[in-house]
């Protein structure tokens, strides 16, 4: 059954992690190689059974092949996820035990922080392996990665603004940002310096509270979000909230979010296609923080990081131009646009880059 679903994924490798003493439980996955080392997340959250776990694994990391290909980066897609409660459950050793499996791939599979994780839990992964991103500065990594993806989803907002109602005035539109995490909180931030109606929700009441004090965002139920009468529905939570339950409900002209697997299926997406509703596909949406993450692998710079970000705008774009030129919905325009850039790529048989190289040499301290 798991090697059918492999099949079907087409994924190169899945290691399952396991230490009794540490607590730790983890499946890393390893999607695509062909454009170099696997870089993706580590997601810590309470799954309800392994299966749930290792489908989400499957489905993330297969996500960032496409979302690194899309970005233009030389590297391929991975994923790993912790089970467990990120509020009560995570320990050094936990970590650490993770990043000693994180290291025995020897470069295939680079990590990062993602759900439930911060840069504070990467740092005890740092102490076993350098084959990870997204540490404090002091190490020469680019620290915590939510601000620029919440900065390169704005960026892909503002083309999908432009491509629907022909401007980038982000002010004057209402939005339904759904996930009060590091990046929903950050891209509320930006929603409000440039003056729009944000209506939000969280499972959370205190980051609720904060985007309402802070930002003048109007508190909705986690259920009511779905109904509010908002230009855009930001998806910036978990997966799969665009689905035959919800979709109906969307009053939305356009889905734009930092989200990831946004569409609860390929035939959730049609339909938000026949709905007339403009989908901004997610990986390619919120690829600025793996964006800045990557530019660890050559000697970090952030000025360089803050201007890759807008081609964020301009891959969304040329999105859409393909949906168009080949009458197809806009996620199967994004998957087309990261296959023929890995099918090019692949065929040229590159060795994993200087990239790779490079990153392999930074001495820790």
């Amino acid at each position: 059954m798991i090697f059918e679903t492999l099949d079907t994924y087409g994924h190169e490798q899945v290691v399952f992690c396991h230490n009794k003493d540490a607590g730790l439980k983890a499946i890393i996955a390893i999607h695509n190689t062909v454009l170099g080392p696997a870089l993706g997340g580590t997601r810590m959250w309470p799954y309800k059974s392994e299966q749930d776990a290792l489908n989400d694994v499957l489905r993330l990391s297969r996500g960032m092949t496409y979302k690194n290909a899309v970005a233009g980066l030389n590297i391929g897609g991975g994923k790993a996820v912790i089970i467990g409660d990120p509020a009560k459950d995570k320990s050094e050793a936990l970590f650490r035990a993770f990043g000693k499996f994180v290291d025995s791939l020897g470069g295939r599979y680079i990590t990062a922080e993602d759900v439930g994780i911060d840069v504070n839990d990467m740092e005890y992964v740092y102490r076993e392996t350098e084959y990870v991103t997204g540490v404090h500065q002091v190490h020469g990594g680019s620290g915590d990665p939510s601000p620029f993806t919440a900065y390169g989803t704005l960026q892909g907002l503002m083309a999908t603004l432009n491509r629907k109602f022909g401007n980038e005035d982000v002010g004057k539109y209402s939005y339904a940002v759904q996930g009060l995490g590091h990046v929903g909180m950050e891209y509320v931030k930006l929603l409000k310096e440039r003056g729009a109606k944000i209506f939000v929700t969280d499972i959370n009441p205190a980051l609720v509270e904060k985007a309402v004090s802070e930002y003048g965002a109007e508190a909705v139920g986690p259920e009511d979000i779905y109904d509010v009468p908002a230009d855009v529905y930001s998806p910036c939570a978990l997966g799969g909230t665009v689905n035959e339950q919800t979709l109906p409900r969307l009053k939305c002209k356009i889905i734009c979010g930092a989200a990831n697997n946004q569409l609860a299926s390929n035939e959730i997406g049609d339909e938000v296609a026949r709905r007339g509703i403009l989908y901004a596909p997610d990986y390619a949406v919120n690829a600025g923080g793996v964006m800045n993450v990557a530019l660890e692998l050559d000697g970090y710079n952030r000025e360089r990081a803050m201007r890759m970000m807008r081609t964020i705008y301009h891959n969304l774009t040329r999105i859409y131009e393909i949906a168009e030129r080949d009458g197809i919905p806009t996620y199967k325009a994004a998957d087309r646009l990261a296959e023929e850039r890995i099918e090019k790529i692949g065929r040229l048989k590159l060795p994993m880059g200087r990239g790779h190289t490079r990153f392999q040499g930074r001495i820790r301290g």
